[in-house]
Formats: C-alpha cells, sequence, structure tokens
C-alpha cells in the first residue's frame, strides 16, 4: 500500500466523517480536493518520481497538496517555515527539487526552482489521470534534520514507513476514535505535527482541525468552537498552559481547593468527595472546549510535574517519543502507569530499542529498529556507516535509562552530555529543567564549554528584563543544592534576547555556544 491508497481505504470505511474540520470538508470532499490538485500539478509539469516541495503554514492546501504530490508517483520536499531563501535553495538543489508549492509570502527571486501558488484555487479534475503505481518502498517525503545539534541531513521516508507509523499508532485506540477532531497548530512540514494531523487522522477516520497561527487568543476560540478531542503540542506549551491556569485559579482565591484536588484528588473519590473534585475539573476542562480525551507531548522532553498536574485535572496525558528518523513517535508512553521524570514508554508496534554502553547509573545510548526506522540518509554513506549498526539498528543519539515498569527515560543527547576533567557525566537536561523553575528565566541553555582551561559546565539563560545578575545567581545558586556538587553551575551568562530555537522550540545549543565565544553575552559570571 502507498499514502493515497491509504486515504482510498479511509475514505471507503468513513466517507461521511469530516477530516479538515473547519473547511468541513469530508473524506470524500476530501479525495475530489486531491484530484483536482493533482491535475493542476501534472499541468504544471509535476510527473511520477519528480521531488515537489512544499512550504507553507497548516492551511488546508498543505495536505490537499501532499497527497496530490502522492497521487502522481511524486516525493514531497517538506520545507520549514523558518528558513532562508540562501537555505531553500541549498535544500532544493541538493535534493534535485525543480518545482516548490508555496504561500506566495514565501516567495522570492531564483534559478534554482519555480515556485508554484498552494494557494491558486484548482480546476476541474481530470478523468484521464489515474493514480501512479507506486510501491511501498518508494520514498514519500524528503525532510531535513532540524539542525539543532549541526549539520543538518536528508531524511528520506517511504511510504512503507509512514503507513507503518500510522499503523503503530493504534496503540493509542483508547483515546481516538473515528470522528474524533486532531488539533492540528503543529507545523505538518515538522515530523511530530506530520505523524499526529497526518498519519493518526487517517488510520482513525479522524479530523484535523488546521490552526497556521499559534496566536493563544485564536487557539482558545478554537477551543471554545469546535472542541477538539485530542491536542498534541510541544512540551514547553503544556507548560506555559499550566502555569497560566494557575495563575487564573490563584486570581479567583481557589488556589487552595485546586491544590488540594491535585494532591489528593484520586484519595476524595474514593471517600466520596467526587462532586469536590468535579468542582475544580470543569472549569480547566472548559478551556480546552470540555471534550479533550488526550493531551500529547512531543519533541522534546515534559517534565513530570506538569504531566501530573494535567493527569489530576482528569485528562489523559501521553509522552511519544520519536526523531524524523523514525517517522516521529516511535515509544508512547502509558498513562495508566506511575510516572517518573522525563518517562516516555516503550516501542510501538513492530519496532525494538536497545540501550547500549551504560553507565554505573543505567543510562546508556538507545539504538531503535523496526519498521518505521529509515533506510539510510540521501547520498551519506559516511554518516550512514556511523549510525546503523550490522544488525539494522539505528544509533538515536539520545542518552537513556529504564525504570522497573519497563518504561525507557530520556537523559540528554550524547553530544550535549559534559564530560569533566573528572571523568564524571552531566545531563543538561536535568539542570534546564531546575533552571527553568526560577521566576524571571524565560529559557535555559546548558552545555561543555572551557573556562581558563578547565572544562565546566555553563549555562545561557534567557530572562525578563528586571533579572539581575546577582538575583540570577542567588537562584542558580539555590536550584543547585538540588543536585549533587559536580553538577553545580557556577559560570554562566545572562541575555533578555530569546536563545535560538528549532520548530518544535528546542534550544540550538551549538548555536548558542557559538555566540558565548563570539561576545554575545556579556553580562557574565566566571
Amino acid at each position: 500500500m502507498n499514502m493515497y491508497q491509504l486515504l482510498e481505504r479511509t475514505t471507503a470505511e468513513h466517507p461521511d466523517n469530516l477530516f479538515l474540520v473547519r473547511e468541513n470538508v469530508t473524506y470524500t470532499g476530501f479525495v475530489d480536493l486531491v484530484k483536482a490538485r493533482a491535475a493542476s500539478l501534472h499541468a504544471a509539469g509535476v510527473k511520477q518520481g519528480d521531488v515537489v516541495g512544499v512550504l507553507a503554514h497548516n492551511i488546508p492546501e498543505f495536505p490537499i497538496t501532499l497527497f496530490a504530490i502522492w497521487y502522481l508517483g511524486g516525493t514531497a520536499l517538506l520545507l520549514d517555515t523558518n528558513l532562508t531563501p540562501f537555505e531553500y535553495d541549498n535544500m532544493t538543489e541538493t535534493t534535485d527539487c525543480h518545482i516548490v508549492c508555496a504561500e506566495p509570502s514565501f516567495f522570492y527571486k531564483t534559478k534554482k526552482f519555480k515556485f508554484y501558488d498552494i494557494t491558486k484555487k484548482d480546476g476541474k479534475i481530470d478523468p484521464k489521470l489515474k493514480p501512479a503505481k507506486v510501491e511501498s518502498l518508494d520514498v514519500a517525503t524528503m525532510s531535513f534534520t532540524s539542525g539543532s545539534t549541526g549539520t543538518p541531513k536528508v531524511v528520506p521516508l517511504t511510504h512503507f514507513n509512514l503507513i507503518e507509523c500510522a499503523n503503530s499508532l493504534e496503540d493509542m485506540h483508547e483515546w481516538i476514535k473515528p470522528g474524533f477532531i486532531m488539533y492540528g497548530f503543529l507545523p505538518m512540514y515538522h515530523i511530530f505535527g506530520f505523524a499526529v494531523e497526518v498519519l493518526a487522522t487517517l488510520h482513525y477516520g479522524a479530523g484535523v482541525l488546521l490552526q497556521p497561527s499559534i496566536n493563544p487568543k485564536e487557539i482558545m476560540a478554537d477551543f471554545k468552537q469546535y472542541r477538539p478531542h485530542v491536542i498534541p503540542a510541544v512540551p514547553r506549551l503544556w507548560e506555559v498552559l499550566r502555569n497560566r491556569i494557575i495563575e487564573t485559579i490563584k486570581a479567583q482565591h481557589k488556589w487552595w481547593l485546586a491544590s488540594l484536588v491535585l494532591k489528593y484528588g484520586k484519595m476524595l473519590q474514593k471517600i466520596g468527595l467526587g462532586k469536590l473534585v468535579k468542582k475544580v475539573q470543569e472549569p480547566v476542562l472548559a478551556v480546552f472546549g470540555g471534550r479533550a480525551k488526550l493531551l500529547i507531548a512531543g519533541g522534546a522532553a515534559t517534565k513530570p510535574e506538569v504531566e501530573t498536574f494535567y493527569e489530576r485535572l482528569g485528562l489523559t496525558f501521553i509522552q511519544g517519543y520519536g526523531l524524523t528518523e523514525t517517522v516521529g513517535p516511535i515509544c508512547i508512553s502509558k498513562p495508566t502507569k506511575k510516572r517518573f521524570p522525563f518517562a516516555f514508554g516503550g516501542p510501538t508496534t513492530n519496532n525494538e530499542c536497545e540501550i547500549r554502553d551504560k553507565n554505573e547509573d543505567g543510562i546508556g545510548v538507545l539504538w531503535v529498529r523496526g519498521h518505521q526506522v529509515f533506510g539510510g540518509y540521501l547520498n551519506n554513506k559516511n554518516a550512514n556507516d556511523v549510525v546503523f549498526d550490522e544488525r539494522g539498528f539505528f544509533n538515536t543519539g539520545d542518552m537513556v535509562s529504564m525504570d522497573k515498569n519497563g518504561e525507557l527515560h530520556f537523559a540528554g543527547r550524547k553530544k550535549q552530555v559534559i564530560v569533566l576533567d573528572s571523568g564524571k557525566n552531566v545531563y543538561p537536561d536535568e539542570l534546564e529543567a531546575l533552571f527553568m523553575e526560577i521566576p524571571g528565566v524565560k529559557n535555559v541553555a546548558v552545555f561543555e564549554h572551557r573556562v581558563k582551561n578547565k572544562t565546566v559546565t555553563y549555562g545561557v539563560f534567557s530572562v525578563e528584563p528586571d533579572m539581575t545578575l546577582e538575583k540570577l545567581g542567588d537562584a542558580i545558586a539555590q536550584a543547585n543544592k538540588k543536585v549533587a556538587s559536580y553538577k553545580w553551575v557556577t559560570h554562566y551568562a545572562m541575555t533578555t534576547d530569546d536563545l535560538p530555537m528549532t520548530s518544535t522550540q528546542k534550544v540550538k545549543h551549538h548555536v548558542v555556544r557559538q555566540n558565548l565565544i563570539d561576545g554575545k553575552y556579556p553580562i557574565k559570571h566566571e
């Protein structure tokens, strides 16, 4: 099967279910839109085997164009909307892409490829144009890795990879049903957004409510009007939303009651005080529209207290783990199990994991193998020789451990692990989670650095305008006391500027470190 055939199968099973919710387009109507777009692209010169770029926000033309490309037997090059013309030129040249379907706001003069207006209205369906014969192992998409740890590489994913990811999401059948609404404001060009908004909805016959903006007012208005059942987001957003909910409850002088429910909710229900628990839960659930069944986090590790907050308010919270190279979620946490820090469960169906080279704390490198794992980077034998072993396992580069429940826990990127002169390892994620609790700290990057010819754990803090170096230093000293002394951050810099981020709101540590070296963070303590 290929991706267009998967769409046909779902349409046959759920013809009248909405696929594009805001636009009120059913699966049957969506197929017609795809066929009309395929005719337009075919007239523009797209043929089987072509690589076609897609450069757009979460507008309905994005998925329509994706399936039209697959209808014609092409490969979709998913382009990040936050890059520069120089980067787009390089990406299209690297992948031999000669046409990019984009919103007009992205158009610029280039000799590398031609633009196609993705918002242009299509004509009629061409009855003579039939779906191309596409094999399951043909390449469906190409993506460039986020570059959060260095040079981007091209990840080709086959139709088989994508469909197997869709099948593996059956693990979430308890919380997603046909006809449910998936909220879609995660960028579809990123693998996390693509997996939940395209693959999960197709698998379940669900609908996607696309939202191109990240304006909180528009998002909250959507929750109220459309009442989505499933809401995926990056951990940073879940944390911000939790903080706003707490601030609102405190402003209403009801925090004493809410904190009681958050701490003893299950016990209160057991002793017959379920109405009291509901009294606290219902106003919060109403924020999401009142129908939310499942919250999904991915793209980075979620703090345990954030996850616990939502679960105790009566919402199911799942943490997914994956990479572009694994079509996103190759591991999914089990909400029925007791949470431990940064847990993301175990491998999904037809995938497996191994932890190798463990240290004394049981932390080692995560290797994965299975139907979702890509076949190798495009034209990059050197990189492939490094990341794949002779048994077909892929080195994720992530450091993990396993708890007594058999769930995996994220410890940090192997490239970002700090090895001190003493030989001890420090994991930046652990420290960053501590420092993010400091009032006035917007974000932080912790990394290995050399100061006076000595390897140290260094922190760069993005702070609110009223923060002083003295106040920050006192807060860091208090946070340091919560961990072993060899992990302490005693060298740090401060800036009121935002730290450079990837599209999933992960800090680009290598860029921050280079900025420090270049003198862009002059307010510092060393």
